[in-house]
């Protein structure tokens, strides 16, 4: 394999693995401060892969329909949150994944309704749609590109917020003590309101920002689901920080274990999970 070879890949590693970041860390968010097992934020990720498919047919450009999109998921969280998952808080994992997983059931009908189970493709913006030159003979997407420095600044904004904002210490703190932040006057229903909503936006914003990179399909969302909940094991239950390293790493592995050992690549992310918990049994970051 020649350096040019090993650098596409190493770039489709990192690009993978940063668009697992945005879907891992809503599910770890939601995890880590409501202790909410969802099931269903892998439906999400197809509801957002749907929507920027529709509204792109519609009104004729991705980004356009991804500002129209994002409000619909933002406004899909509150509801699940404010109607579903506020009786949960209380009650046992088992609860939490009976509910979550009924959603799965209910999204994937929705889907056939609304928008059948035919496979769509959506149209790259056309000043993103060529390629760039990284060396004489190396020519990468622009998009994939743009998708990697997209995710990552993301992940830098979601950490400035949780670390060094006052909204970020409340979260912190109802994470950590739901009771105290209560007493201290802080209404925590609206802090988990506006936790799950971002958690749900984020990953069907990286429905919507993948679904030119691959089609647009009836229970897209399943296997992303459980990429996610092994990133967010690896990295640790509830840490942002493990969720981003443990998508790079994830990214990673299943990108070289598809070219170095194709007839194993279904299992080598779960061989690298299986290492991880043999030494770090909470994760990398617990």
């Amino acid at each position: 394999m020649d350096l040019s070879s090993i650098l596409i890949q190493t770039l489709n590693g990192l690009q993978y693995g940063l668009l697992l970041f945005l879907i891992a860390s809503g599910l770890t968010l939601i995890f880590g401060i409501m202790h909410i097992i969802n099931l269903a934020h892998g439906a999400l990720y197809m509801v957002g892969a749907y929507l920027a498919w529709w509204l792109t047919a519609l009104v004729g450009h991705l980004f356009l329909a991804i500002l129209l999109a994002v409000p619909l998921a933002v406004g899909l969280g509150v509801l699940i949150e404010r109607f579903l998952m506020q009786a949960l808080y209380r009650r046992n994992h088992l609860d939490q994944v009976l509910l979550t997983f009924g959603l799965i059931l209910v999204f994937d009908a929705l889907q056939g309704m609304l928008w059948g189970n035919d496979v769509h493709s959506v149209a790259i913006p056309a000043f993103l749609a060529g390629s760039i030159a990284l060396t004489d003979t190396l020519d990468y997407p622009v998009y994939r590109l743009f998708v990697s420095a997209l995710c990552a600044l993301i992940a830098l904004t979601m950490y400035l917020i949780l670390q060094r904002t006052r909204l970020g210490m409340i979260i912190r703190g109802g994470a950590s003590n739901r009771e105290m932040v209560q007493g201290l006057g802080i209404d925590i229903r609206r802090i988990y309101t506006l936790v799950f909503a971002a958690g749900a936006a984020l990953t069907a914003f990286a429905g919507m920002i993948a679904a030119p990179l691959s089609s647009v399909y009836p229970g897209m969302g399943n296997q992303v689901l459980i990429i996610a909940f092994v990133v967010v094991v690896i990295g640790g239950l509830g840490s942002i920080r493990g969720a981003f390293l443990g998508a790079l790493l994830v990214g990673l592995t299943a990108t070289w274990g598809a070219v170095l050992v194709p007839d194993f690549a279904g299992m080598v992310v779960y061989v690298l999970m299986a290492a991880v918990l043999l030494f770090k049994p909470r994760g990398l970051f617990a």
